[in-house]
């Protein structure tokens, strides 16, 4: 079994060789010292990386003490726009498993793929993906029919849409990990997945998987019985990561941009979140802790509105409202009982 562990640096876009350097000067014991795993000791645990956050998680939570994790996207890191320095990359070739969400990370998708890991386990097959843009929930051409549009308007409504469609396959939605329900899908398909790559600890990670699905059926419950009964059932956030978490709870998300963070909206899509927040009683535009929150003040301060974090979990970091998964998506919770006015 490989045990060598995987040095945890990552670099943004633009800056690789930033991270080549910080590769250079860090040995393998220093980085086991400052990671998340037990590090490369010869122990003979499975040696994991995962390609960010909610793969890590599931990893440790079921993993336990039989493995050895690593992520390819260090905290405070947004994930979506996370590139490999080449000793990174190459190092995806000495793991004994690879657990990774295609669709939301390009050059990791691409690294994994030349990696050729036998046990390499995208995420995204262990439940069903679906198409989420700006909203969720409701007909968008139905509710706004017989308003009048201008001609520049429609055009930048039509490129927005196309900016919907860029992330994951055939513009699906990869953002997975913030409904409990398919969580737990991913996580019981892990879970075998990984009795299949170390047989001698299945019963381990049969017992760790039990018990995480049972925390994740927990907060499923809380989340159902929590935004129940609500005032009004739209919410207003920066990007569209919580198409999966709006359709379980009958909830409606209206994004600022797209499913891309990064996504600038148009004036158009402006002056029809102004319409909605009207509309719908809307109290608190969301944003999220690794990305820029200038987008979601300017247009919560153009309509009165107040700002509060809604937590996509893509990093813990000393921003994140909880030390985990759970407690963060318990802080989710109380912000939109909070936000939706929950009774």
């Amino acid at each position: 079994m490989n045990v060598r562990r995987l040095i945890p640096t990552a670099a943004l876009a633009g800056s690789v060789a930033l991270g080549l350097v910080a590769l250079s000067a860090c040995s393998p014991s220093d980085a086991a010292d400052g990671g998340g795993g037990a590090g490369g000791n010869g122990d003979g645990k499975l040696a994991v990386i995962a390609s960010f956050y909610p793969m890590q998680y599931l990893a440790e939570e079921i993993g336990g003490t039989h493995v050895d994790v690593s992520t390819l996207t260090r905290p405070g890191v947004e994930p979506h726009d996370l590139e490999l320095g080449t000793r990174q990359a190459a190092q995806l070739g000495e793991a004994d498993y690879i657990l990774y969400l295609k669709g939301l990370q390009p050059a990791v998708d691409e690294a994994i793929t030349a990696a050729g890991v036998k046990n390499t386990v995208d995420a995204a097959t262990l439940t069903t993906l679906e198409k989420h843009g700006s909203e969720v929930g409701h007909s968008h051409g139905d509710e706004h029919a017989g308003e009048e549009h201008t001609e520049d308007e429609h055009a930048e409504e039509e490129h927005a849409d196309e900016e919907h469609a860029d992330e994951g396959e055939a513009g699906t939605d990869p953002h997975i990990w913030l409904d409990p329900v398919k969580y737990a899908e991913v996580a019981k398909g892990v879970g075998a997945s990984l009795e299949k790559a170390d047989p001698d600890n299945a019963a381990a990670y049969r017992k760790n998987t039990t018990a995480l699905v049972e925390r994740l059926t927990t907060l499923d419950t809380a989340f159902d019985k929590g935004l129940a009964d609500t005032s009004t059932k739209t919410f207003i956030t920066t990007h569209s990561a919580f198409g999966y978490l709006a359709e379980r709870y009958g909830l409606k998300q209206e994004s600022i941009s797209g499913l891309s963070p990064e996504s600038e909206p148009s004036p158009a899509r402006i002056k029809e979140l102004r319409s909605i927040a009207t509309r719908d009683k809307v109290g608190t535009v969301f944003f999220e802790t690794l990305v820029s929150n200038k987008t979601a003040k300017t247009v919560a301060a153009d309509s009165g509105l107040r700002t509060d974090v809604l937590d996509p979990i893509e990093g813990i970091t000393k921003k994140s409202k909880g030390a985990d998964y759970v407690e963060v998506m318990e802080s989710n919770l109380a912000a939109l009982e909070k936000a939706l006015g929950a009774k």
